[in-house]
C-alpha cells in the first residue's frame, strides 16, 4: 500500500489583503479517502477558500496541495479550473437548466457513446437519492431542497474521486435535510467517495462527518472524529461551534455550584439538572422554549442566564424557582 497521502495541502495559504486580512495562513492537512470530512468555523474563518484551493479553484499564495502526490494546478495554469477527479456542489444551483426534466439534467453529464450504459448509471443515480420518482419532473417546478439534489445527483454521476460540498445544505429544508444527508452517508459507504463539506451548521457535521477540521481565522486549531471534539474541545471556540453551550465566569460558575481554576466555564445545557428536593432554589425560569419532545429553560440569577435541557416538557413555567446540579463541565 502507498504511503502517498490522498489528498493533502502542504503550507497553502490565500490570503485576501484589506482593513482585516482574511483567508487561509499557512495550512498543513491530509484528507482521508472514502471518509466525510467537515470543515468548520465562524464566518470569514477561510473555510470555502480552503475548500477552493483543495478544488484547484484558487491558486495558494504559497505552497501547494496534492492529490495522489500530484500538485494540483491552479486557475492558472488550467484552462477549465478545478480536478477532473473532483466535482463542487454548492448552495447555489444555477448551472441547472431549469426548464428540462431532472432525468435530463442528471444524464446531461454523461456522452451519449453508449445509450445502454447512460440510461443505467442515470437511473441509478436517481435511485441512490431517492429522486427517480420525480425523474419526469421539470427543475423549475422542484424546491430549493430537490434542486440541490439534482445538483449532487449530476455531480456524483461521473463517478468522481473527491465531492466538494460549500454549505450545501443551506437551501435545504429541515423535512429534507436529514434524508439527503443520510444518502449522502450511505453513497459514501457503498462508493468509496471522499467528501469534504463546508458548514456552519452543528447540527449537520456531527451527525454526518467521520473527520471535523476547525478554523479560526484562517489556522485550523483543531482537528478529528465529532464525537471526541464535541465532548472535549480543546478550545473555547471549537466548543462554542458544537454547541449552544453556557460560558461562565469563575463567579457565575459559582453560582451553579461549579469552582475553576481557569478563567471560563463551558457547561452544555444537557448537562445540567433541575435537583428536585432542596430548600436552596437560586434560579428563576425567564423562558420556556419548546423544542418538540424536550424544551429549553433559560435560567437567571443576579444577572446570570443559563440554558438548560429539560426532557419532561410543561412541567416548568415562567417564573418558577428551582436549583440546580452540573454533571460536567469544561475550563478555558
Amino acid at each position: 500500500m502507498s504511503d502517498t497521502p490522498f489528498l493533502q495541502a502542504l503550507a497553502v495559504s490565500k490570503i485576501y489583503p484589506g482593513k482585516q486580512l482574511s483567508g487561509v495562513k499557512p495550512t498543513n492537512m491530509v484528507v482521508q479517502p472514502g471518509k466525510i470530512t467537515a470543515i468548520i468555523g465562524e464566518s470569514g474563518s477561510g473555510k470555502s477558500t480552503l475548500l477552493k484551493l483543495l478544488y484547484g479553484l484558487l491558486s495558494p499564495d504559497t505552497g501547494e496541495v496534492q492529490f495522489k502526490g500530484e500538485r494540483i494546478w491552479g486557475p492558472e495554469e488550467k484552462l477549465i479550473p478545478g480536478h477532473d477527479a473532483m466535482k463542487m456542489v454548492t448552495q447555489h444551483t444555477d448551472d441547472l437548466n431549469l426548464f428540462a426534466k431532472v432525468w435530463d439534467n442528471v444524464a446531461a453529464m454523461l456522452p451519449a457513446t453508449d445509450l445502454a450504459a447512460k440510461q443505467h448509471k442515470t437511473e441509478q443515480v436517481l435511485k441512490q437519492l431517492n429522486m427517480l420518482h420525480m425523474a419526469e419532473r421539470r427543475v423549475a417546478d422542484l424546491s430549493g431542497g430537490e434542486k440541490q439534489r439534482v445538483a449532487i445527483a449530476r455531480a456524483i454521476i461521473t463517478r468522481p474521486q473527491v465531492l466538494l460540498l460549500d454549505e450545501p445544505f443551506n437551501q435545504v429544508d429541515t423535512s429534507f435535510r436529514e434524508g439527503l444527508q443520510s444518502d449522502i452517508r450511505q453513497i459514501v459507504k457503498e462508493t468509496g467517495l471522499t467528501v469534504i463539506m463546508v458548514s456552519h451548521d452543528p447540527a449537520e457535521v456531527l451527525s454526518m462527518a467521520d473527520a471535523l477540521i476547525v478554523l479560526q481565522n484562517g489556522e485550523i486549531i483543531e482537528h478529528g472524529h465529532p464525537k471526541a471534539l464535541y465532548q472535549s474541545p480543546r478550545n473555547l471556540y471549537t466548543a462554542q461551534l458544537l454547541s449552544n453551550c453556557n460560558v461562565l465566569t469563575t463567579t457565575e460558575a459559582r453560582l451553579c455550584g461549579v469552582d475553576i481554576k481557569k478563567e471560563h466555564a463551558v457547561i452544555y445545557p444537557e448537562w445540567i439538572k433541575i435537583k428536585v428536593v432542596t430548600p436552596n432554589k437560586g434560579w428563576t425560569v425567564k423562558q420556556v422554549l419548546f423544542k418538540g419532545f424536550y424544551e429549553d429553560l433559560i435560567l437567571e440569577q443576579r444577572g446570570v442566564s443559563l440554558r438548560i435541557v429539560n426532557e419532561e416538557p410543561g412541567k416548568y413555567t415562567e417564573g418558577d424557582k428551582v436549583a440546580v446540579r452540573v454533571g460536567k463541565w469544561l475550563e478555558y
